[in-house]
């Protein structure tokens, strides 16, 4: 673990360590977000760039359909799980 400091103008500089390990390259956008524990910044783009069929290639089923009300009830008894 590191120390840093926070400038006059409110920057910090992340160690190379963990620029490295997390691949951040300059002008990397961060969120922001005050914690109980402290402060989080998280990379706003974590993955690299995907396609819109990247992205519905994600999503086919290749079973039976499934009814909304059999959706619902599987979004429903996930959430319940997830409590």
């Amino acid at each position: 673990m590191e120390t840093i400091k926070l400038s006059s103008k409110g920057q910090v500089v992340l160690p190379k360590a963990i620029l490295l390990a997390r691949n951040l390259t300059a002008g990397t956008e961060f969120l922001v977000e005050d914690t109980p524990a402290g402060i989080l910044l998280r990379p706003l783009k974590p993955f690299g760039a995907t396609s819109v069929d990247e992205v519905f290639a994600c999503l086919r089923y290749r079973g039976k359909a499934k009814s909304v009300d059999e959706m619902d009830q599987a979004v429903l008894a996930e959430a319940k799980r997830r409590r």
